[in-house]
């Protein structure tokens, strides 16, 4: 039984390819690999010349939620420094817009469409950090205390 349900789920759409409007009589579009909780699509190559942090996480992660709030003051303390922050998830919009009204942490949380996999993610948080040129120059598993001065003046010596 449990092999038939592990099978089951590898069945799932590739998101990134063609997605069905039913509004349009059934003529496909792409649908964006990320969008914001409105449902606008976000190209990250926008954020170059910018510094970008992208968390990586799920509502129902513990070490996710355990680093919000050093995430939300290390996002204070960068503000003059060039960076965009954002917090992408796989989960339903829905979901992801009841857990910003209820934990108000004032983080930039987008729905991510594609699969956790493609990017080489098992286990969540992961955090990526790209240059200003758009090139990844980090990548850290797991939780970490993003607000402490050792992390901070690491993160503000990226260019």
């Amino acid at each position: 039984m449990l092999l038939f349900l592990f099978l089951a789920c590898k069945e799932t759409k590739n998101i990134e390819k063609i997605n069905e409007d039913a509004t349009s009589g059934g003529i496909e579009k792409p649908v964006a690999l990320y969008e914001d909780l409105e449902g606008n699509a976000i190209d990250l190559e926008n954020y170059k010349g910018k510094r970008l942090l992208i968390n990586y996480w799920a509502t129902w992660c513990k070490p996710c939620i355990e680093e919000m709030p050093a995430m939300a003051n290390a996002q204070e303390i960068l503000k003059n420094e060039n960076y965009v922050f954002l917090f992408p998830s796989d989960q339903k919009k829905e979901m992801i817009i009841a857990f910003r009204d209820k934990r108000q942490f004032g983080l930039n949380f987008i729905k991510y469409n594609g699969n956790y996999a493609d990017l080489q993610i098992y286990a969540l948080p992961v955090t990526i950090l790209y240059n200003t040129k758009g090139e990844q120059v980090a990548r850290l598993d797991g939780g970490m205390d993003w607000d402490t001065p050792e992390l901070i003046e690491k993160l503000k010596r990226i260019e």
